[in-house]
């Protein structure tokens, strides 16, 4: 009878082993899938990565300024969905530019959608303001107070309008060229209200620089920014240095600096390069933490477009404990 059996046997197992294997592999699946982040499941089910959602036609009142501040805004996968609060960047356009541009020509939303899904990135909330041609400060004859109503006016807006994180160590800034310049300069003159700020190809220049512009580029929209005129001379106003990156860089205090983490990006082949060269060589003397990227690249959509995502990634790095 034993001997009998045996085949039996033999055939029996390998079915007994093969269904256990099989149920703990589809409970294992069914578990790990229960435990996946909503915000990393399609809306429709398939396993496409979820999209966030860009709103766009928005504005800010603003008394200081006697306008409308347009933005667009990202809203990231399942901020419909939720309760939860999250982190914020504020993305800065660069000269000549609006609050659609980062949109329409950066694809950030699409940046932003593959980092969440990959992890690379928390899901945050971006808001595109629109700044003309301010360079995100105050004018210096004051008839232009753009700095002060943004911070003023205009984040306090956004942040009671969105389920945002109102603490500092949940908010960032990062921008193109001019918007490059209004990150530093605003994280540089407020680093009480952000953890962290990613420059890309920063409008950085040295006073050399301003004193030899030609007339017809200085006068628009450099005198009116910052004072001085056509004579080389005039042109190093107290407001020009009072919102220089390389002026904070050197002059600020080295725990002001350091209460911020800074990224800075620019391509070999920006023409840029030397301001943002000058702003790493000064923060890595005063021994500043910082991160310094030189990659193959000018001065356009090309650069920017590929390169955001880890900005937002170094940003994100800040919001998570």
């Amino acid at each position: 009878m034993l001997i009998a059996s045996i085949p039996l046997f033999r055939r029996f197992v390998p079915l007994v082993l093969g269904g256990l294997f099989l149920a703990f592999a589809l409970t294992g699946f069914e578990t790990i899938h229960a435990q996946t982040p909503s915000y990393l499941q399609a809306e429709d089910g398939s396993g496409d990565p979820p999209r966030g959602r860009v709103v766009e036609g928005q504005s800010v009142s603003s008394d200081l300024l006697g306008r409308e501040i347009p933005y667009s805004v990202y809203l990231p996968p399942g901020y419909d969905r939720s309760q939860r609060s999250y982190p914020v960047v504020y993305l800065l356009h660069g000269f000549t530019d609006d609050e659609t541009a980062w949109v329409q020509f950066g694809e950030v939303q699409r940046a932003a959608d593959r980092g969440i899904a990959d992890r690379t990135i928390p899901p945050m909330v971006i808001v595109m303001p629109d700044a003309d041609s301010t360079w995100y400060i105050n004018d210096a004859a004051g008839a232009e107070p753009y700095e002060d109503a943004m911070f003023r006016e205009f984040i306090p807006a956004v942040e009671e309008t969105y389920r945002i994180r109102s603490e500092a160590q949940f908010r960032g800034v990062a921008g193109l060229s001019m918007g490059g310049y209004g990150t530093l300069v605003w994280a540089m003159r407020h680093p009480d209200r952000f953890a962290a700020a990613a420059a890309f190809s920063a409008g950085i220049y040295t006073e050399e620089a301003m004193r030899t512009m030609p007339w017809e580029r200085y006068r628009d929209p450099f005198a009116t920014v910052f004072g001085g005129g056509e004579d080389p001379e005039t042109r190093i106003t107290e407001h020009f240095r009072e919102h220089s990156p390389l002026h904070f860089a050197r002059t600020a205090s080295v725990d002001s600096l350091r209460s911020v983490r800074w990224y800075i990006d620019c391509g070999d082949d920006d023409f840029l390069y030397e301001g943002n060269s000058r702003l790493h060589m000064i923060l890595r003397d005063r021994d500043v933490p910082h991160e310094y990227r030189v990659r193959d690249g000018a001065h356009n959509w090309t650069y920017w477009r590929g390169h955001i995502g880890k900005g937002l990634a170094f940003i994100g790095e800040s919001f998570h404990r």
